[in-house]
């Protein structure tokens, strides 16, 4: 029997053509770009199959190239057909088997049989036919359906559904590919038009065979020859095809877009009245200093002088329907020029926007430790509304070397107008970079304190970049973090979360670039411990000397520190006639030290000796007690000298220590 509501819901497609393959190029970021070409009819679209993994790389990247035609839609079944054919309705896939299965899945539903309509309660199938029980007016009504009778549902849109309903399980027989069919308007006359899209791809493979010149010939040839092995898993022939093989380092990403994403909200809770909470006023701030204003200026003029200029003409691609803008605070409406149907189980991909911008191609370093900076480009929205956020795909220009090649990929963050975004999208190999950084100080004024030296240091950090562009000129963007407390000398473009943007210009010749910051700084030289007491009266006796020489006003350190800070301080700077009085005071104080350390020493040994012959006389007897007696005498006389020579230099050393306190107080 014919059973209309599965086949009348469903329009007939428009006619379609499907392109062959004419180039392919492999990356080794494993991707593939895939160019198709041929003629197409005025009125015909596009159809391309592909496999199912591939939708997303296919929604992100899809390039047409038509001189005439303008693209009005790309749509495609939703990504899991039965689940979304079959929502809303009251019948599942397993209800398609038979017939019988069919009507008793939609019992209660109002139906019409010949004259009699009713709503379906049951079915079965017999040896003459579908036997229908209706629940009509009059009551129940028994109906033997043969073959050719109708069954037609009384409610028009149910019947379109499962008329779609039976269109997804015939696609899903093919679960794994896609078709996309492609809508193009405004063409009157047949034209060669392309289609181009990058997707993955496994790698190519390399692999060399170097045959080496006999040994012992000296100079000599050696013979390199390179193989790859390539893989086709586009899911179409590739018949006849031009083949690239690309080595390099592009940006790429995958993006879900074939897959439906729900946003969690937030949940908004009922809200009473807010406590009022009130900052007491403090007054009026003064207007920032005129150097950080002076500062801020010279930025924004540097900034406005490095402004791009405009940008060429955009390939020649399809053109696309162009949505309507409505922008107000906070808010932007793209609407769509004309009228759009989406059934149920499809998705459709439709163009909002086609515009210029002005754009300059650069070199962008984002690590001063890379090797190679990125190749990027700089749009500036020209739009006069805000460009939202999203991943792009970048083809080379209409002429040169890079002609129609894809690029890389780069995302996009949500630009204002004229605001300017850096978007990079591959590595330049061919520019080199290194760098190296080193730290210097220059001491600025000095304040003398009691046993308190501080002197203000300008410190300052430098990095080197060394560039070789190997010929090439155009513009460099560099981006370097932020230092804190320290002020940068050179000038910035711009502040973001990137740190501090700085741009150069290159000719072609190898150069190197500085950037330094400055921050002040203060360095402490205690010139003795208070620990050990007023050096005064400090008394050498009972003094480790040795371990404590550090401790005293002229000990090894302070001196020989403020010495170098002395010889680096400017003729004028604030604070360098006293640091110099300081320093002369401390060499005498350390010459005199030196002189009682001496001293100190030889009357340590006159003790030790004198000790020894105390000790020989207790130990001796008869002549030899008188002979220790005498030497006794002697070494008396000597550690006495020579205590007396201690505490002379000693008194010396702390009337230097006195002056020292003196050049301090």
């Amino acid at each position: 029997m014919r059973i209309l509501l599965l086949l009348t819901a469903l329009a007939l497609p428009a006619a379609a053509a499907e392109l062959p393959v004419r180039r392919v190029t492999l990356s080794n970021a494993g991707l593939m770009q895939i160019e198709c070409e041929g003629e197409l009819a005025a009125d015909a679209g596009l159809e391309l199959r592909a496999p199912l993994e591939a939708v997303d790389d296919l929604l992100k990247s899809m390039l047409l190239r038509d001189p005439a035609g303008q693209v009005q839609e790309v749509r495609l079944a939703a990504q899991d057909l039965a689940a979304e054919a079959f929502r809303g309705l009251p019948l599942r896939p397993a209800d398609f088997e038979s017939r019988a299965s069919l009507m008793r899945a939609l019992r209660g539903q109002v139906v019409t049989a010949g004259d009699v309509t009713g709503r379906l309660l049951d079915a079965e199938e017999g040896e003459a036919g579908l036997r229908v029980t209706l629940l009509t007016e009059a009551g129940l009504r028994l109906l033997l359906l043969r073959e050719g009778e109708q069954l037609r549902l009384a409610d028009p849109a149910l019947a379109g559904q499962l008329a779609r309903a039976a269109d997804a399980l015939a696609a899903g027989r093919s679960a794994d590919m896609r078709r996309l069919s492609i809508r193009i308007i405004g063409a009157t006359a047949p034209r060669r038009v392309g289609l181009t899209y990058v997707t993955a791809a496994p790698l190519w493979k390399p692999s060399w065979r170097l045959v080496l010149p006999p040994e012992g010939q000296g100079q000599g040839e050696a013979r390199l020859q390179g193989w790859a092995v390539v893989e086709n898993h586009s899911g179409a022939d590739w018949e006849g095809v031009q083949l690239t093989l690309v080595s390099g380092n592009p940006a790429a990403y995958a993006q879900p877009l074939y897959t439906p994403v729900q946003l969690a909200r937030p949940v908004l809770p009922v809200r009473g009245a807010a406590p009022v909470t009130v900052e007491p006023d403090t007054g009026p701030r003064p207007a920032p200093p005129a150097p950080l204003a002076e500062a801020m200026a010279d930025a924004k003029r540097f900034e406005r002088s490095a402004a791009p200029a405009a940008a060429a003409a955009a390939p020649p691609v399809a053109a696309l329907a162009e949505a309507a803008v409505e922008a107000s605070p906070g808010r932007i409406a793209f609407a769509l020029p004309g009228p759009v149907t989406i059934r149920g189980g499809e998705t459709a991909n439709l163009p909002f926007l086609d515009t210029r911008l002005p754009a300059e191609r650069l070199w962008w370093v984002q690590d001063l430790a890379a090797r190679h900076p990125l190749d990027a480009v700089r749009l500036t929205n020209a739009s006069g509304h805000v460009l939202p956020d999203g991943l792009a795909a970048l083809y080379g220009a209409t002429s040169g070397t890079e002609a129609g090649a894809w690029l890389g990929d780069a995302e996009l963050r949500a630009v204002a107008p004229g605001e300017q975004r850096l978007l990079a999208f591959a590595r330049n190999r061919d520019l080199q970079l290194s760098q190296a950084a080193e730290t210097s100080e220059q001491p600025l004024r000095v304040d003398v304190r009691r046993n308190l030296v501080e002197v203000a240091l300008a410190r300052r950090e430098a990095v080197a970049l060394a560039v070789d562009p190997q010929g090439a000129r155009g513009r460099m963007v560099i981006d370097l973090p932020r230092r804190e407390g320290a002020k940068p000398l050179f000038p910035v473009a711009a502040e973001g979360e990137f740190g501090l943007r700085t741009e150069t210009l290159l000719d072609g010749a190898a150069a190197t670039l500085r950037f330094a910051w400055e921050r002040e700084a203060v360095q402490r030289v205690t010139l003795w411990d208070p620990g050990l007491g007023d050096p005064e009266v400090l008394p050498w006796r009972g003094l480790d000397l040795e371990q404590g020489l550090r401790r005293l006003p002229g000990g090894p350190g302070s001196l020989e520190t403020l010495q170098a800070l002395l010889q680096r301080l400017p003729a004028d700077a604030p604070g360098r006639e006293r640091l110099a009085g300081l320093v002369a005071a401390l060499a005498e104080a350390r010459r005199l030290l030196e002189r009682a350390r001496g001293a100190i020493r030889g009357a340590v040994v006159a003790e030790a000796a004198l000790d020894r012959a105390r000790a020989a006389v207790e130990d001796r007897s008869g002549p030899a007690k008188e002979e220790a007696r005498r030497q006794l005498n002697a070494a008396s006389l000597a550690a006495g000298r020579a205590g007396a020579t201690a505490d002379a230099a000693w008194e010396a050393w702390q009337r230097a220590a006195q002056a020292v306190r003196a050049q301090t107080g």
